[in-house]
C-alpha cells in the first residue's frame, strides 16, 4: 500500500500545456476519482502516475520516493484500461496469472492468488474459458483480476466502464466498490462520468482545463461547490443558474430575478450575503430538487412562484419539469402526482435554504 503525491505536475505537448502544475496528495488505501470533461487532463495525469507519459515538470512520489524516472514496470502499480487488453488465445486463468509467471512466481503462489482474486470477483467458474466466451462485464472482471493478483501498491483505472452498456456499468460500479472494500489498495480512477465519481470515490478531484478546480468528498462537492464549473458538473440534472441581483427591504434581503420575481432569503442566508447587497453581477444557483411543486406544509425558506412548464419527464418516483425563469432554462423535480403537464402551469417553490450565489465574472461561489 502507498501514498501518492503530485507536486507541481506539468505536461506539455509542444506548446500546449495539458496539465498545469497540479498538486495532489492521495492517502494510503484511499479511492480517489479524477473527473472532468474531455481534454481536462485527467487521463494524462493518470498516465504520468503510471509512467506511460513522460512528465514535463514537477514530481510524482509513491511512498515518499520520487518516481519521475522509474520505468512503469518498477513502480509497483497495476492499471486497468478502457479496453480489456486480454490475450485472446489464453484462458482466464492464464490471462490473470501472466504477469506472475513472467516474474517466476512459484506455481502454488500463483494458484493461490488467482483463486483468491477469482473468488473476490465471482469468476471462479470462468477460469478455463477464453475471452471470446465472456461477456463485456466478465472481461472487465478478468482485467481487474489480473491487476489484483499482482498485489500492487497502487491501482490505476482509466475509464474502465465506458465500453459497457448502462445497466452493466451500474453493476460494475458496485463490483468495483466491493473489491476496494475487500482489497484496500490505494486507487486512482479516471472517468468523465460524474455519477461514477460520486458513487465510487472517497474523494473526488474535479479537473478543468489542466487544473484542479476542487478536491473533496462527493457530499462536499455536491453541497458546497467552490466554483460555477464544479456546481454545474457535479449533479444530474445539473444545477440551475439564473442572473439576479440583491435588494434590501427593511431588515430583509431579497434575490431579484426580474420585475415580477423576487425571493426573500431565509435569515441565515441573508446574514451571509448582506455585504453583497446591490451587486448586479450575480447568479442564483439552485439544484433541481430545490425547485419543487408547492405543497401545503413547506419548510421555512421555501418561497412560492408560478411556472409555465415547457416539457415534463415522468421518471416514476419523480417528474422532471422544464421551464424558463426570466429567460434562463430551469429544471425542477416534482412529485409525480403534482399535476405537471407539458405546456401547463404549475405552482412551485424555491428552497432558498440550499441556494448558492455565484460571482458571474469570476465563477466563484460566494
Amino acid at each position: 500500500m502507498a501514498d501518492v503525491t503530485l507536486r507541481k505536475l506539468v505536461k506539455m505537448y509542444d506548446q500546449v500545456q495539458a496539465v498545469k502544475g497540479i498538486d495532489l496528495e492521495i492517502k494510503d488505501k484511499e479511492f480517489v476519482v479524477l473527473v472532468g470533461p474531455s481534454g481536462c487532463g485527467k487521463s494524462t495525469t493518470l498516465r504520468m502516475i503510471a509512467g506511460l507519459e513522460e512528465i514535463s515538470g514537477g514530481q510524482i512520489l509513491i511512498d515518499d520516493d520520487v518516481v519521475n524516472d522509474v520505468p512503469p514496470k518498477d513502480r509497483d502499480i497495476a492499471m486497468v484500461f478502457q479496453n480489456y487488453a486480454l490475450y485472446p488465445h489464453m484462458t482466464v486463468h492464464e490471462n490473470m496469472s501472466f504477469g506472475l509467471r513472467l516474474k517466476k512466481f512459484p506455481k502454488a503462489e500463483i494458484a493461490k492468488r488467482v483463486g483468491e482474486a477469482a473468488r473476490i470477483l465471482d469468476i471462479t467458474e470462468l477460469l478455463e474459458r477464453k475471452p471470446k466466451a465472456l461477456s463485456g462485464g466478465q472481461r472487465q472482471r478478468v482485467a481487474m483480476g489480473r491487476a489484483i493478483v499482482r498485489n500492487p501498491k497502487v491501482f490505476l483505472f482509466d475509464e474502465p466502464l465506458s465500453n459497457l452498456d448502462a445497466k452493466l456499468r451500474v453493476q460494475m460500479r458496485i463490483e468495483i466498490k466491493k473489491v476496494h472494500q475487500t482489497v484496500r489498495t490505494t486507487t486512482v480512477y479516471v472517468t468523465h462520468d460524474q455519477i461514477e465519481a460520486m458513487t465510487l470515490a472517497d474523494r473526488v478531484v474535479v479537473m478543468n482545463g489542466g487544473v484542479i478546480e476542487q478536491v473533496g468528498t462527493p457530499q462536499e462537492l455536491y453541497h458546497n461547490p467552490r466554483t460555477r464549473f464544479v456546481a454545474a458538473f457535479i449533479g444530474s440534472p445539473s444545477m440551475n443558474f439564473v442572473p439576479c441581483r440583491l435588494e434590501s427591504h427593511a431588515d430583509q434581503l431579497a434575490v431579484r430575478i426580474s420585475n415580477e420575481i423576487a425571493f426573500f432569503m431565509p435569515e441565515q442566508k441573508a446574514a451571509r450575503y448582506k455585504k453583497l447587497s446591490g451587486d448586479g453581477q450575480l447568479l442564483l444557483g439552485l439544484r433541481p430538487e430545490h425547485l419543487t411543486d408547492m405543497r401545503q406544509h413547506m419548510e421555512p425558506g421555501c418561497v412560492p412562484f408560478d411556472a409555465q412548464l415547457e416539457v415534463t419527464e415522468p421518471m416514476g418516483m419523480e417528474t422532471f419539469v422544464y421551464f424558463k425563469m426570466n429567460g434562463a432554462d430551469m429544471c425542477g423535480r416534482v412529485n409525480p402526482n403534482a399535476g405537471a403537464l407539458d405546456g401547463g402551469p404549475l405552482k412551485m417553490a424555491a428552497d432558498l435554504n440550499n441556494m448558492h450565489l455565484i460571482d458571474a465574472k469570476t465563477g466563484l461561489v460566494l
